[in-house]
């Protein structure tokens, strides 16, 4: 272990994945230092952890935020240093003082300052899957290029990466395909019928997991899994039909390794983000991490079935956009952000969620060099957003001129 603490830029740190990291820090002072915590939002929290952390920066939305934060921080007598607006997130994600940085910003917006990190071979713990989803190959190779230590958050890949050697050369000769596990989310046995009538806070109430209404909302419709399955192809350099999801509604087995001789690895534990978050921090060791120990015999039965793609049917998209062109699954990932928004917002139904990302995928067909460079993935996510917007706009009779 380094004889100084590791330097901690944790970005999204007001949001589930981000409190849950200091929780663990919090668990070995020796080993952590704070340095720099972002927030979209949720000021007050962020003062909060500001006034407990004490970091030497904080990352706010714009210069009206940071103005106030800043001013009820000296108030306070501390130091903390307040930048605001998305240069500053991709400056902090480099900074030659910060070590690891946590990328645990939500959707679209966390794909520039997990770049950032990656060209600066930061060690990046990455919890926003959409940098993979959207940035895929782009992503990976300012991975490669700036030497990064690339260490997944989400619980289904640490799972995957946990049951494989360290030595990424070798992970294709032993690899048959992998196995995604899903909750099934809160609808798993409801009337089909009755999605139509599904409430913001009924999508939001998972079964086994704490987290953010937006991922809460891709849970109730599986496209977290969908996202995840893109997430998967590009962290473990597989081909789509290498990946497969299981219903698993106890959520204790993470994910599987289905390896050539069809030996099949698995992780295990309790449904609790402190430990990938664990693993990742002290990657190659072993840490504490406060999450309750696995009781098996408690447990008592694990279950395990087929996705129903009726009730799941944003499922398929992962499959059918890593068979589409290039950029396809940017498009689905932006659409899918302004569908579930307008879900949260009551402006659509929760069974028109998946209607919006189809209409979507159809609607924008991505050029021959979308994906070649951040500038053109924000371009195209733009243009999917509006054609999103549109159909929206549509299932609410706000009729218009399509920019789809």
């Amino acid at each position: 272990m380094s004889t100084r603490p590791q330097r901690l830029c944790i970005l999204g740190a007001t949001g589930s994945v981000g409190s849950n990291t200091l929780e663990v820090v919090a668990l070995h002072p020796e080993r952590f230092e704070v340095f720099a915590l972002s927030a979209h939002t949720r000021i007050d929290s962020l003062f909060q952890q500001c006034q407990r952390w004490q970091p030497r920066c904080a990352i706010v939305r714009d210069a009206t935020q940071a103005g106030a934060l800043s001013a009820r921080l000296k108030a306070k007598g501390l130091r903390t240093e307040v930048l605001y607006g998305a240069q500053a997130l991709s400056d902090l994600a480099r900074h030659p003082q910060v070590d690891t940085v946590m990328g645990a910003i939500v959707g679209a917006a966390g794909l520039a300052p997990c770049l950032a990190a990656a060209a600066a071979g930061k060690r990046l713990l990455l919890a926003n899957k959409e940098a993979l989803v959207v940035g895929g190959a782009l992503f990976m190779a300012a991975v490669r290029a700036g030497g990064a230590r690339l260490l997944p958050i989400d619980s289904e890949h640490s799972a995957i990466f946990q049951c494989l050697p360290e030595d990424r050369e070798t992970w294709s000769e032993r690899i048959d395909h992998i196995v995604l596990t899903a909750s099934g989310g809160p609808f798993r046995q409801r009337d089909l019928a009755t999605l139509r009538h599904v409430t913001p806070d009924e999508a939001c109430a998972h079964p086994n997991w704490v987290m953010g209404r937006k991922i809460s909302v891709d849970s109730a419709t599986m496209m977290n899994k969908a996202l995840e399955v893109i997430e998967a192809r590009w962290l473990f350099d597989l081909r789509p039909d290498q990946i497969r999801v299981l219903i698993h509604p106890q959520s204790i087995v993470h994910s599987m390794v289905v390896c050539r001789d069809h030996s099949v690895l698995a992780q295990l534990g309790t449904p609790d983000m402190r430990v990938p978050i664990a693993y990742g921090l002290a990657f190659p060791e072993r840490i504490a991490s406060g999450a309750k120990l696995l009781d098996l015999a408690s447990v008592g039965t694990l279950g395990f079935e087929a996705p129903d793609h009726a009730r799941y049917p944003g499922l398929q998209l992962a499959w059918d956009t890593l068979a589409g062109p290039h950029g396809s699954t940017a498009v689905l990932n932006a659409a899918n952000e302004e569908a579930v928004a307008a879900f949260l917002g009551g402006r659509i139904r929760f069974d028109q969620i998946h209607a919006v990302n189809a209409q979507t995928l159809a609607g924008v067909s991505p050029d021959s060099g979308s994906t070649d460079s951040i500038e053109a993935l924000l371009e195209l996510d733009q243009r999917a957003r509006r054609c999103a917007a549109a159909s929206i706009q549509d299932m609410q009779g706000i009729r218009g001129r399509s920019p789809c």
